[in-house]
């Protein structure tokens, strides 16, 4: 049912691309905020979500997201990370998809040809948001670099799977083909998380990464790759 999407709850996917769960729902599914009129009559306001799931949000008893959900929140983490208005985000996203069709950030033409897309927003009546011109200029360059996307590994221009550590440490993978999207070493297959829980459970040293080698039948390295990945997690959490 799920294969080839991914599954992901809010609580992995905040560790994952490092953005509080609290500030994904938002972004996701919409938030109430109030506003005040000129004679204080307070106004209420519903601000949409920045795009559709691949899961709607009644599918499940808890908020689940997919594998492009996952890799879009990385791209607008950047932005709002870099000072962007969320209203600037929420504009470019709209005439990407025009453009590229939906999850249009991780799309492999975007990654190379988007500051078309963000310049033609910044022209459009938003110049304001952003501080000043200098900055106006040279805010892409600074989100949309080739190392934010150099983990990715593209089918055309479709985003398939996710080298967390980048192109260079290829030793984990996310890959929504298997086991549904789940951080799994290269080659292996095993989750990390499945390996970094048996880890603790036989005592969480040296000797542990030995036992759950053995258990795992693979390499003790390959055991401790997946430990530092998930230590890691837990540190951004």
């Amino acid at each position: 049912m799920y294969s080839g999407t991914g599954f992901y709850s809010l609580a992995e996917a905040a560790r994952l691309v490092r953005v509080p769960a609290k500030s994904i729902t938002r972004w996701l599914y919409g938030y109430n905020y109030t506003t005040t009129d000129k004679n204080r009559e307070k106004q209420q306001h519903f601000a949409a979500p920045l795009w559709k799931t691949e899961y709607a949000a009644d599918t499940f008893a808890d908020k689940v997201i997919g594998f492009r959900d996952l890799l879009e929140l990385r791209i607008v983490r950047e932005f709002v990370g870099h000072g962007v208005p969320l209203l600037v985000v929420r504009r470019c996203l709209e005439t990407a998809r025009q453009v590229y069709g939906d999850y249009p950030m991780t799309t492999h033409k975007f990654c190379t040809d988007g500051k078309t897309v963000f310049m033609s927003v910044m022209h459009d009546g938003l110049e304001s948001e952003l501080i000043d011109l200098r900055k106006r200029q040279l805010v892409f360059s600074h989100i949309i670099k080739p190392s934010l996307y150099s983990g990715i590994e593209y089918d055309g221009d479709t985003a398939r799977r996710w080298y967390p550590e980048g192109k260079n440490r290829r030793n984990i993978v996310l890959d929504p083909q298997q086991q549904f999207g789940k951080p799994v070493l290269v080659d292996v297959g095993v989750p990390t998380e499945a390996l970094f829980s048996n880890y603790k459970v036989e005592g969480g040293d040296q000797a542990a990464l030995n036992i759950v080698a053995r258990i795992f039948d693979i390499p003790v390295r390959k055991v401790q790759a997946a430990v530092q990945f998930e230590e890691q997690l837990r540190l951004a959490a």
